[in-house]
């Protein structure tokens, strides 16, 4: 769900999450092909809405494209064959598609479509998507608490997309990427083919999860045996459903470089593990941005290297 002024904003997007104790921003942009640039980040810590505003006054906000993200929680991502309707029928056929997948009366939804690469002599027919559904009170309640602060919000995205946008930094010709990084919420592993995303999977393993194993070796060996699994289970997924995609490499987000997850990986899947650095396909301000904040900031960042398309 987007909106646009006509007031003349500055390169790139400005992508703020508010949590319960803290409010955190990143503003990035693409400097070149292939390759993005941060040029500010800042964490506050937050005290009802106040901070919210007092960020909006601070960077002058009102000079910028603004997004958020969902978190994880708060929308569902559907993966659906898509319906053989007109361009312009096609939200309308998907909500009574996916209506008996949602929790709540689709007419309470607000949905929006990302499309699957095909192979170029596929069939039209033979299409799926992903339908990204979210309460309307929810959205709603995002806007308003946005307004309020007078952030002038644009943009509502999910940590999906913003995971693709930083994958499609590292895109591969014609193979497939995949990628999977661990946040407060839970892992998230997706892939990306010519930067566009046709798979993603959450994994109920969260980076505190890992963190903590990290004190006890059995514990730790039980949760990167449970990774694998998990993987391997969906690569032999993905290859079952997309025969024309190869992987060429598995991208292990920020702040797991120390644990061995990508040397255990390496060798229990076969496939080359490459851990991810971020200020190697992108730019920071002087000093950079340590592993860990880089882990905390990863889907802002990804979010600010978005491209026009809006989410929700």
């Amino acid at each position: 769900m987007g909106w646009f002024g006509k007031t003349k904003k500055e390169p790139g997007w400005v992508v703020i999450e508010v949590e319960d104790d803290r409010v955190s921003l990143v503003h990035a942009h693409f400097d070149s092909p292939g390759h993005g640039e941060v040029l500010q980040y800042s964490v506050h810590p937050l005290r009802d809405n106040v901070a919210l505003e007092g960020i909006a006054k601070d960077f002058a906000l009102e000079r910028y494209r603004c997004a958020t993200l969902l978190r994880p929680k708060d929308y569902q991502l559907l993966l659906v064959d898509a319906p053989n309707v007109p361009r312009e029928e096609l939200k309308t056929a998907i909500r009574w598609r996916i209506k008996d997948q949602l929790e709540y009366h689709v007419d309470d939804a607000t949905v929006d479509l990302l499309d699957i690469p095909v192979p170029k002599d596929a069939p039209p027919r033979n299409h799926a998507m992903y339908v990204v559904a979210a309460r309307n009170e929810i959205i709603q309640s995002c806007i308003k608490r946005f307004d309020e602060a007078q952030v002038p919000l644009s943009v509502i995205d999910i940590e999906e997309t913003a995971q693709r946008n930083i994958a499609a930094l590292y895109k591969d010709a014609d193979r497939g990427v995949a990628m999977l990084h661990f946040g407060d919420a839970g892992g998230l592993l997706s892939v990306n083919y010519q930067s566009e995303l046709v798979l993603a999977r959450r994994l109920d393993i969260s980076a505190a999860q890992l963190a903590e194993a990290a004190l006890d070796h059995a514990r730790e060996l039980e949760l990167f045996e449970r990774i694998q699994l998990e993987l391997q289970r969906t690569f032999d997924h993905f290859e079952r459903q997309f025969t024309w995609i190869t992987l060429s490499r598995l991208l292990l987000g920020p702040g797991s470089a120390e644990s061995g997850l990508s040397t255990y990986l390496a060798d229990a899947l076969g496939v080359p593990v490459q851990q991810v650095d971020l200020q190697d396909v992108v730019g920071f301000p002087e000093g950079g941005m340590s592993p860990d904040l880089q882990s905390s900031l990863f889907y802002l960042v990804g979010g600010a290297l978005r491209n026009e398309t809006a989410v929700l």
